[in-house]
């Protein structure tokens, strides 16, 4: 059976990383300003050297590697996530260019509490590959006239889950990949914050 959200003053955030961390630096400061009724009480990444995890240092932010996939199966590495986020007593997590999929075991135990944010209009351009500025390729390759950011759920599927909220933007003509990643990436951060600002209204 899942636990429910437990009532407090402010929401416990784990924050999984792979990559810069641009997320999780707005994250941190909109808590450390009050903006967001929250904490990121756990850094957690798959790639120990990224930059997200400088930036954890940086901040004072307690911070954890997964074991290496390389000498891990996947279930015990889901194994170590689950028991990571329940010592730290995590209300929420939020997947941030984090480019592992969750296990089963750590979704069932946190059902409807992990969330993502993807830089494109869900469903189209999400799916397993389409991370970064592949996705920003592939929009501009297909010619489309907008793009913008998701936030949804985290199901055992890449991309797949309910999604929560969306912001789009238009794409001008002879607009670069590189100029729409700068672009999306302001709408995301504005719409992360948005979104948790929601989701811990709810659960209040």
């Amino acid at each position: 059976m899942n636990s429910p959200v437990v009532q407090r003053a402010k929401a416990r955030l784990a924050v999984l990383v792979s990559g810069r961390g641009s997320h999780l630096l707005n994250l941190h400061r909109a808590c450390e300003s009050e903006s967001l009724n929250a904490k990121v009480v756990l850094v957690v990444t798959n790639q120990p050297n990224c930059g997200a995890m400088q930036i954890a240092l940086d901040q004072g932010l307690e911070r954890s590697a997964l074991p290496s996939a390389k000498r891990s199966s996947e279930e015990s590495i889901d194994l170590a996530l689950r028991a990571l986020l329940q010592r730290h007593d995590i209300d929420w997590v939020i997947t941030a260019g984090y480019l592992k999929k969750i296990g089963p075991l750590t979704l069932a135990a946190f059902d409807n509490r992990v969330i993502n944010i993807h830089p494109s209009l869900l469903p189209k351009y999400g799916g397993q590959g389409m991370y970064g500025r592949h996705v920003h390729e592939a929009v501009i390759a297909a010619g489309e006239r907008e793009s913008g950011a998701s936030v949804h759920y985290v199901n055992a599927c890449f991309d797949s889950g309910a999604v929560i909220a969306q912001s789009s933007i238009a794409i001008n003509e002879g607009m670069t990949a590189e100029a729409l990643a700068e672009r999306v990436l302001k709408v995301e951060h504005a719409l992360l914050l948005s979104t948790l600002k929601g989701l811990l209204n709810v659960n209040e």
